[in-house]
């Protein structure tokens, strides 16, 4: 384990030490020193993510391991915004496991170099926006799960002592819409990409495999989400259980990768 990957897991687990303190004992220093943690080891974790480049000779997530510890890190960096955003610390504690655990299994496997082919800057878009909105569409439904279980606690009136340190509904609510938000104009953004880059190398955009399918479904799915989750009699609980579904077609789309990845041991 190099020096990158062992600073960068202890300055998380120091965030989400902080972050879980302050969920219990709010202290204005320790409530600061979690995102302070936090941006630190995403300073630490991009370079571990140049390490892995250096030592592929390619794009850091041309495999599978690669692409997870990208996962993790867009996904700290897409929580760490709409902290700044929505002044909301009481979530930490609940997305640096997921952090955490997929910087860790990027790690469990060695790097080693091998020759991969060119792919040039519209291939490497189109993957790192798709994995943005993975990991955007991962932290709405951390949030989506959040509000249903305070609503749980409201509806059942025991609220627990932690329970007054989540942050209010509607917050809620806006952080997760937020978040899918960035995960559609990524994944749109991504397609895009993809199917430019994809007539390049083929001669046709549309080449109808699984992947192509899921990520239209998964895009038509959560654009729908925003709209429905803004009328009345959607809002809510109701907007927070439609979100949570739709994160079944961002598993199914990352296992339909891993099978490429398991096939051609490469995006693709």
């Amino acid at each position: 384990m190099s020096g990158w990957v062992l600073a960068t897991i202890l300055l998380y687990l120091a965030s989400l030490a902080a972050y879980t303190r302050n969920l219990y004992v709010e202290n204005k220093f320790i409530g600061r020193l979690g995102p302070v943690c936090l941006a630190a080891g995403l300073a630490l974790h991009y370079f571990a993510l140049i390490e892995r480049a250096r030592v592929l000779q390619a794009v850091p997530y041309e495999d599978l391991w690669g692409s997870l510890s990208l996962f993790g890190w867009l996904l700290g960096a897409t929580y760490l915004g709409l902290e700044l955003v929505h002044r909301g610390r009481s979530v930490g504690p609940f997305v640096l496991p997921f952090v955490i655990l997929l910087f860790s299994l990027s790690h469990l496997r060695a790097v080693t170099a091998h020759p991969a082919p060119a792919r040039g800057p519209l291939f490497a878009l189109h993957v790192t926006l798709n994995i943005l909105a993975y990991s955007a569409f991962a932290l709405a439904f951390v949030l989506s799960a959040i509000y249903l279980l305070q609503n749980r606690f409201l509806r059942r009136r025991r609220p627990g002592g932690m329970f007054w340190r989540f942050p209010a509904q509607d917050v809620l609510d806006r952080m997760t819409r937020s978040s899918a938000l960035v995960g559609v104009i990524a994944l749109a953004a991504g397609i895009s990409f993809g199917f430019v880059w994809a007539n390049r190398l083929r001669g046709h955009y549309w080449n109808g495999d699984p992947k192509e399918i899921i990520s239209l479904l998964m895009l038509l799915f959560y654009a729908g989400y925003l709209w429905i989750s803004r009328r009345s009699a959607w809002r809510g609980a109701r907007a927070s259980a439609l979100c949570m579904f739709n994160f079944a077609f961002v598993l199914f789309s990352y296992s339909v990768v891993n099978v490429y990845l398991s096939r051609y041991h490469r995006f693709y």
